[in-house]
């Protein structure tokens, strides 16, 4: 029988010499490997303390965007959800009524809106659908949790916080550095 590759070799039954029996030359051998891993860089990442540099493709949670007046981008156009390959947004429309104009800037908005995380596979088309930006993929990681309905996510947990009400909270998930 023929090998599928060169790389495969007969194993030596021959008996060990008085060296090899003392294993001395691989207890060394397996000392060096380990001394010199002492100078080499850490690869591991101290979590809580330290954060890892994201790419700058990464994609993490949706949100949901506001503008400058804290109103809702969104409006329940469906594109998203048509777009999403894993079936994972739900939403429903809703028409603005009289005197919610600071809430909604068009006369459709979303009144429900859902995204389930188990099914979502953070593919960005939804994000690339949405005619209005409404919609993004943030560098944040999604949560662990211990039930199912923990993965269900609301309107209320991916809109971004109040320009207005929050400004800081604003910056911080725009990703807006204030320094700069």
């Amino acid at each position: 029988m023929q090998a599928l590759t060169n790389r495969s070799r007969a194993v030596s039954r021959k008996p060990l010499t008085f060296m090899e029996s003392l294993y001395l030359p691989a207890i060394l051998k397996g000392m060096l490997i380990t001394f010199s891993h002492i100078f080499k860089k850490n690869p591991t990442v101290r979590y809580p303390e330290e954060k890892r540099p994201f790419s700058p493709v990464f994609r993490g949670l949706h949100v949901l965007n506001r503008d400058e007046e804290g109103r809702e981008n969104c409006t329940a156009c469906g594109l998203c959800a048509v777009a999403c390959p894993a079936e994972a947004i739900t939403m429903e429309g809703a028409e603005r009524m009289e005197g919610e104009e600071h809430l909604y800037r068009e006369e459709k908005y979303a009144a429900k809106y859902e995204i389930n995380m188990l099914r979502c596979i953070f593919c960005g088309l939804c994000e690339e659908a949405c005619p209005k930006d409404a919609i993004y993929l943030s560098e944040t990681f999604a949560p662990a949790n211990f039930t199912r309905k923990g993965f269900i996510y609301g309107k209320e947990e991916l809109l971004i916080p109040h320009p207005i009400e929050e400004p800081e909270a604003f910056a911080k998930a725009k990703g807006l550095n204030k320094e700069a």
